[in-house]
């Protein structure tokens, strides 16, 4: 038989406090997950655009650039014959290539089927045959390689593939080749041609050509890295005094046949081109990706290369310099990505603990009979710990989860701190802070409202000590900015910032409540000084939610402003860049310009606005015709019609020009007025200067100097009445409007000779061509959406906290004879005086915020990236309004909505209910 189990004393802790207060548990849980996604998500999503942008940046580079190129020569002249012949050969070469690829340090590894081996003559030899084309009398010099797989990276388009007879050696007088179209369509060639190449023993090697090929992906590495197998190119002979051009161009000869060309003047090398296999590389591997290419270019890597290929062996490739420009990116947009980073971390950190506060409060009572029973600090707490761990750690590892399966391709591991931060925050914090305040006991009726409160020394020091820091953080950002990398300090300047202006408005507040309640107590109505009573009796803890609003104001102020400074840096780029809406262009046509019929055409379609003809004529130089030197300067000058110009710049937002102070005089020989940029105008003076122009020399005098201008993005301009030129063809059409249609304006341009067309919307797009823009700029915008969700959250936890004081104070109040709509208005004005505050306060802190620091933070990396020579090289942080506004705006709105609920859901609730025997409240 066994004994009877006996049944436990009470019911276990945990189990008991989840029954009887599940909403609680189950809130805590909610916030705790989505704060531990978005604790996780933020480290993964960098990682993912960081990787996204490392693969982009090698998939579209140019394959000369990103191929790792081996060469080596023959063996020397010394070592036998058929030991020179065996290592050109196709078994050998491939041999190599598999050594090669097996042994590429890693993360580096090789896109196979975009890699080639081969042999090809690294000098061009001179082909004699009369038939071949020749420009310029000149004839063409020919490359002959031996390329492996030819047919799987090309289209037989006539003849046949060439083939090898026998074995070949370098006492072969003829041999097979194939030519691409293109090569064959500029030199004449067709199946059945021969060349006959020069050989050191003087009896000549023919080239036979047997088919024409057409190249599959003529952009891949096979092609792209060297352009002439692909198609010849006119080259200009450096020998000659004037310009005098030949062709160059490559021949493919036959499978195998790589020893013939050791006979040859051509200088014959070995090659294996490498593509970089990037489908497989993070982020993470970039600085080992480096490594591992310097150490194939200039190190222990390049020892293993020349073990495998030869003694005289190198690597060249441009893969260094894409890495490079990849991390400068990332060293440019890092830091700015941190500043928002830190915001939320800290806003949610706040919000975390005003939750743990709001639910310490609701349970003061209950820990306080436990206390006043028995009950031990450590028990409690570990009572508290034990109840918290169980909503909080499952919520969090949901959080992690919910991340890692939304965003792939990221470490782990940040993303595990991140989510486990979270939790640890939530599981300390709330049992820490709930404890702590049970040390000794309270007695009830002691006042810790913010009028009488008074801070303590150690506060003191320590809002000194932030303000130093936060001093401190502010200089450093706008000394050093943000091109030195992520800095903890320095990213998190406006997180102290609001820091400090929460504290100093904590202290500041007691005195308009001060202030307002006096003259408030002289009039009749008891509503309006219960409620500034009401709030200057608000405990001291309020400090917490004013904290994380007004953090949560700036994060999202600056987070907006970030955005909006980048689309401000965009638009104005693309308008330095085209100069209106849409540019018709055909300055390189002649003097022919724009024919007025194309002008008509363009002025009548559907959204264009206006049509400006300007004459532009670059590299004008700043002297008679007579006196023109080297060392003359040189300024573009630009011929307008004044009124129409004038016109352009106001609808572009450019700086008004003078119209009247560009007129042209009617006066023969007087000098026309004109408008130069600062630095022509530093060069001419004051007085009449005469410059020549396309027709012909003529006299200007500066009478206004504006900075930029619509047509040009030269920092050197000349702007003059096209009435004055001598020849006044417009060779430019700015057209502005709501909406130009880039296919008609196209067809247009078309249809009237070969003029090219660009829009500034398109031109806009072309900022924005990497993972790293695209993903910085989420990153921000998740900043403001997450920065205004807390700001709300914090005003909602605000109020819920006293929620319970303020029903108990309504049914008191009710019994005196206080009407329901009056209880509204109490509790809508008791609540106003801090979301006023924090209103205020933040978007005062904001402003400041983004003032203080916009000079050290850069946003053209994240602006800019992709864009023009032309394009400005910083892009600076500005207010932006709605940003500052709406989420301030909100707060206000919603802690009076949240008052109007909380007093219309006090008024169906029975005073009886409320006003309990031996309730303190």
């Amino acid at each position: 038989m066994t004994a009877a189990k006996i049944p436990a004393a009470c019911a276990p802790w945990v189990r008991t406090r989840l029954r009887t207060a599940p909403g609680i548990s189950a809130a805590l849980a909610v916030l705790v997950f989505l704060t531990a996604f978005l604790a996780a998500a933020f480290p993964r999503s960098v990682d993912a655009y960081e990787t996204k942008a490392l693969r982009h940046d090698i998939a579209t580079a140019s394959p000369g650039l990103s191929v790792l190129e081996v060469t080596t020569p023959p063996p020397s002249l010394a070592a036998p014959r058929p030991v020179r012949e065996q290592v050109m050969r196709e078994e050998a070469l491939a041999e190599v290539d598999r050594a090669l690829v097996k042994d590429l340090p890693g993360p580096l590894r090789a896109d196979l089927p975009l890699s080639s081996y081969g042999v090809h003559t690294s000098k061009p030899i001179v082909a004699r045959e009369a038939w071949l084309p020749r420009p310029y009398a000149m004839p063409p010099q020919l490359h002959y390689a031996v390329p492996s797989e030819l047919g799987e990276h090309s289209r037989l388009a006539a003849g046949r593939w060439p083939a090898s007879r026998g074995e070949v050696t370098a006492d072969t007088r003829e041999v097979e080749a194939a030519v691409t179209q293109e090569t064959a369509a500029e030199l004449k060639m067709r199946p059945g041609s021969t060349i006959a190449v020069p050989t050191q023993s003087g009896k000549p090697l023919t080239v036979r050509i047997t088919g024409l090929v057409t190249p599959l992906h003529p952009k891949s590495g096979y092609w792209a890295v060297d352009p002439l197998y692909r198609a010849p190119s006119l080259v200009a002979d450096p020998g000659s005094p004037t310009p005098v051009f030949y062709w160059q161009a490559t021949l493919l000869l036959a499978p195998d046949t790589g020893p013939a060309l050791l006979g040859t003047t051509g200088e014959p090398e070995l090659y294996w081109r490498i593509a970089p296999d990037h489908s497989g590389l993070t982020a993470a591997d970039a600085p080992r990706l480096r490594d591992a290419v310097a150490s194939l270019e200039n190190g222990p890597g390049l020892l293993k290369l020349r073990a495998l290929a030869g003694p005289n062996t190198t690597l060249t490739t441009d893969l260094d310099a894409i890495l490079d420009a990849y991390a400068a990116m990332g060293r440019a947009i890092g830091p700015v990505v941190t500043v928002a980073a830190v915001g939320i971390g800290a806003v949610a950190a706040v919000v975390l603990l005003m939750t743990g506060g709001l639910i310490g409060a609701r349970r003061h009572h209950e820990l306080a009979l436990l206390r006043s029973r028995g009950g031990s600090l450590p028990g409690i707490a570990g009572r508290l710990l034990a109840e918290t761990a169980v909503a909080v750690l499952p919520a969090a590892a949901l959080g992690l989860l919910l991340a890692v399966l939304l965003i792939g391709e990221a470490r782990w591991w940040p993303a595990l701190t991140g989510a486990a931060s979270v939790a640890a925050l939530v599981c300390v914090a709330l049992p820490l802070r709930t404890t702590l305040h049970h040390r000794r006991p309270l007695l009830h009726g002691a006042r810790e409202d913010v009028v009488h409160a008074r801070p303590s020394r150690r506060r003191t020091v320590a809002e000194l000590t932030l303000l130093v820091l936060a001093t401190g953080a502010v200089v450093a950002l706008r000394r050093r900015g943000t091109a030195t990398g992520p800095d903890l300090l320095v990213s998190s300047a406006p997180v102290l910032v609001g820091l400090i202006a929460a504290l100093v408005l904590v202290r500041l507040y007691p005195l308009p409540l001060r202030l307002a309640a006096r003259p408030v107590a002289r009039l009749r109505g008891a509503v309006g000084f219960l409620a500034l009573a009401r709030a200057g009796r608000a405990a001291t803890s309020g400090t917490l939610p004013l904290l994380a609003l007004l953090i949560a104001l700036t994060t999202a102020a600056f987070g907006g402003s970030v955005l909006a400074g980048v689309g401000d840096a965009r638009d104005d780029a693309a308008l330095r860049t085209v100069g209106a809406d849409a540019r018709i262009s055909g300055e390189n046509l002649g003097p022919a310009g724009i024919p007025d019929g194309l002008a008509r055409t363009v002025r009548a379609m559907d959204g264009v606005g206006s049509v400006t003809a300007v004459r532009i004529e670059y590299s004008v130089p700043l002297a008679a015709a007579l006196d023109v030197r080297g060392d003359t300067g040189r300024a573009t000058l630009l011929g307008v019609e004044p009124g129409s110009y004038a016109r352009l710049a106001r609808e572009t937002g450019l700086p008004t020009l003078p119209v009247e102070l560009l007129k042209a005089g009617e006066g023969p020989g007087e000098a026309l007025p004109a408008i130069a940029s600062p630095e022509v105008a530093k060069l001419l003076g004051d007085q009449p200067h005469t410059i020549q122009s396309e027709g012909g020399d003529i006299t200007v005098r500066v009478a206004a100097v504006r900075s930029r201008t619509s047509a040009v993005t030269d920092s050197g301009f000349l702007i003059v009445d096209s009435a004055g030129l001598v020849t006044r063809r417009p060779t430019t059409l700015m057209v502005t409007g709501t909406a130009p249609d880039a296919a008609e304006l196209r067809a247009a341009a078309h249809d009237a000779g070969r003029f090219t067309v660009r829009l500034r919307s398109q031109v806009r797009e072309a900022f924005v061509d990497t993972p790293m823009q695209s993903g910085a700029e989420r990153i921000y915008g998740a900043a403001v959406a997450a920065g205004a969700g807390y700001a709300l959250l914090a005003v909602l936890l605000s109020l819920l906290q006293s929620a319970p004081e303020r029903r108990a104070l309504l049914a008191r109040l009710r019994t005196m004879g206080l009407t329901t709509r009056q209880g509204r208005r109490l509790l809508a004005f008791e609540a106003m005086p801090q979301a006023l505050l924090a209103a205020f306060g933040g978007l005062l802190v904001g402003w400041a915020t983004i003032a203080l620091l916009a000079p050290g933070i850069d946003l053209a990396a994240l602006a800019l990236a992709g864009g023009e020579p032309g394009s400005p090289d910083t892009a600076s942080l500005r207010a932006d309004l709605w940003s500052l506004v709406l989420p301030a705006l909100g707060v206000v709105v919603l802690a009076g909505a949240v008052a109007g609920v909380q007093a219309w859901w006090a008024s169906r609730r029975g005073s009886i209910k409320e006003l309990r025997a031996g309730d303190t409240r």
